[in-house]
Protein backbone atom coordinates (compact mmCIF):
# COMPACT_ATOMS: atom_id res chain seq x y z
CA UNK A 1 0.00 0.00 0.00
CA UNK A 2 1.37 3.44 -0.90
CA UNK A 3 0.72 6.57 1.12
CA UNK A 4 -1.54 7.85 -1.67
CA UNK A 5 -3.92 4.91 -1.05
CA UNK A 6 -4.42 5.83 2.60
CA UNK A 7 -7.14 8.14 3.90
CA UNK A 8 -5.02 10.91 5.37
CA UNK A 9 -7.82 13.36 6.15
CA UNK A 10 -7.23 13.19 9.91
CA UNK A 11 -3.47 13.49 9.53
CA UNK A 12 -3.81 16.50 7.24
CA UNK A 13 -6.11 18.17 9.74
CA UNK A 14 -3.67 17.39 12.56
CA UNK A 15 -0.76 18.84 10.57
CA UNK A 16 -2.77 22.00 9.88
CA UNK A 17 -3.44 22.21 13.62
CA UNK A 18 0.30 22.02 14.39
CA UNK A 19 1.02 24.86 11.95
CA UNK A 20 -1.82 26.87 13.53
CA UNK A 21 -0.28 26.17 16.95
CA UNK A 22 3.07 27.48 15.68
CA UNK A 23 1.36 30.70 14.60
CA UNK A 24 -0.51 31.05 17.88
CA UNK A 25 2.60 30.44 19.99
CA UNK A 26 4.67 32.87 17.92
CA UNK A 27 2.03 35.58 18.12
CA UNK A 28 1.66 35.11 21.87
CA UNK A 29 5.45 34.89 22.27
CA UNK A 30 4.81 31.68 24.19
CA UNK A 31 8.09 29.76 24.09
CA UNK A 32 6.73 26.80 26.07
CA UNK A 33 3.79 26.30 23.69
CA UNK A 34 6.13 26.58 20.68
CA UNK A 35 8.69 24.15 22.08
CA UNK A 36 5.98 21.60 22.95
CA UNK A 37 5.48 21.13 19.19
CA UNK A 38 8.97 19.66 18.66
CA UNK A 39 10.34 16.14 18.69
CA UNK A 40 13.07 15.91 21.41
CA UNK A 41 15.70 15.13 18.75
CA UNK A 42 14.52 17.80 16.31
CA UNK A 43 16.84 19.85 14.16
CA UNK A 44 16.04 23.36 13.01
CA UNK A 45 17.75 25.78 10.67
CA UNK A 46 16.68 29.37 11.30
CA UNK A 47 15.86 31.92 8.61
CA UNK A 48 19.32 33.33 9.23
CA UNK A 49 20.95 29.96 8.58
CA UNK A 50 21.77 29.04 12.19
CA UNK A 51 21.68 25.25 12.71
CA UNK A 52 20.08 24.10 15.96
CA UNK A 53 20.57 20.47 16.97
CA UNK A 54 18.09 19.05 19.47
CA UNK A 55 15.41 20.52 21.68
CA UNK A 56 17.94 22.04 24.11
CA UNK A 57 19.50 24.20 21.38
CA UNK A 58 16.11 25.04 19.85
CA UNK A 59 14.89 26.01 23.32
CA UNK A 60 17.90 28.22 24.09
CA UNK A 61 17.51 30.04 20.77
CA UNK A 62 13.72 30.37 21.06
CA UNK A 63 13.84 31.72 24.60
CA UNK A 64 16.38 34.34 23.46
CA UNK A 65 14.52 35.58 20.36
CA UNK A 66 10.81 35.00 20.93
CA UNK A 67 10.21 37.54 23.72
CA UNK A 68 9.68 40.85 21.92
CA UNK A 69 9.40 39.23 18.49
CA UNK A 70 5.99 40.78 17.83
CA UNK A 71 6.81 44.33 18.91
CA UNK A 72 6.96 45.50 15.26
CA UNK A 73 4.34 43.16 13.81
CA UNK A 74 3.21 39.57 13.49
CA UNK A 75 3.44 36.59 11.15
CA UNK A 76 0.85 34.32 9.60
CA UNK A 77 1.50 30.67 8.75
CA UNK A 78 -0.41 28.67 6.16
CA UNK A 79 0.45 25.12 5.09
CA UNK A 80 -0.01 24.96 1.34
CA UNK A 81 1.65 21.67 0.39
CA UNK A 82 1.86 18.37 2.27
CA UNK A 83 3.64 15.31 0.93
CA UNK A 84 3.54 12.11 2.96
CA UNK A 85 6.92 10.40 2.64
CA UNK A 86 5.52 7.55 4.73
CA UNK A 87 2.28 7.43 6.72
CA UNK A 88 4.19 8.78 9.74
CA UNK A 89 6.52 11.26 7.96
CA UNK A 90 5.38 14.38 6.13
CA UNK A 91 7.07 17.25 4.30
CA UNK A 92 5.05 20.40 4.87
CA UNK A 93 5.61 23.66 3.00
CA UNK A 94 4.34 26.73 4.81
CA UNK A 95 3.55 30.19 3.49
CA UNK A 96 4.82 32.61 6.11
CA UNK A 97 3.95 36.31 5.88
CA UNK A 98 5.20 39.07 8.16
CA UNK A 99 2.98 42.11 8.66
CA UNK A 100 3.49 45.33 10.57
CA UNK A 101 0.80 46.33 13.06
CA UNK A 102 -0.89 48.40 10.34
CA UNK A 103 -1.42 45.15 8.40
CA UNK A 104 1.10 45.91 5.65
CA UNK A 105 3.10 42.99 4.28
CA UNK A 106 6.77 43.41 5.23
CA UNK A 107 8.42 40.11 4.29
CA UNK A 108 7.71 36.50 3.43
CA UNK A 109 9.13 33.14 4.40
CA UNK A 110 8.88 29.65 2.97
CA UNK A 111 9.58 27.16 5.77
CA UNK A 112 9.80 23.43 5.20
CA UNK A 113 8.59 21.45 8.21
CA UNK A 114 9.61 17.81 8.29
CA UNK A 115 7.08 16.28 10.64
CA UNK A 116 6.86 12.85 12.20
CA UNK A 117 3.95 11.14 13.87
CA UNK A 118 4.95 9.92 17.31
CA UNK A 119 2.42 8.05 19.47
CA UNK A 120 -0.40 9.49 17.38
CA UNK A 121 0.86 13.09 17.57
CA UNK A 122 2.49 15.07 14.75
CA UNK A 123 5.72 16.83 15.80
CA UNK A 124 8.19 19.19 14.16
CA UNK A 125 11.28 17.05 13.61
CA UNK A 126 13.50 18.52 10.89
CA UNK A 127 12.77 22.06 9.79
CA UNK A 128 14.28 24.80 7.64
CA UNK A 129 13.02 28.37 7.85
CA UNK A 130 13.81 30.16 4.59
CA UNK A 131 13.16 33.83 3.82
CA UNK A 132 11.75 34.67 0.40
CA UNK A 133 14.01 37.11 -1.42
CA UNK A 134 12.35 40.16 -2.93
CA UNK A 135 12.53 40.17 -6.72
Amino acid sequence: MTTTELDQTEDIAAIHAVVAAVAKAQRAEDADAFLALFHPDAIWTTGGGKFLNGLDEISEFTRAVLPGATKDGYATYEPFFIRFIRPDVAAVKVRQQYFNHAGELQAQGSPLYGMTKEDGRWLLTFCQNTPVADH
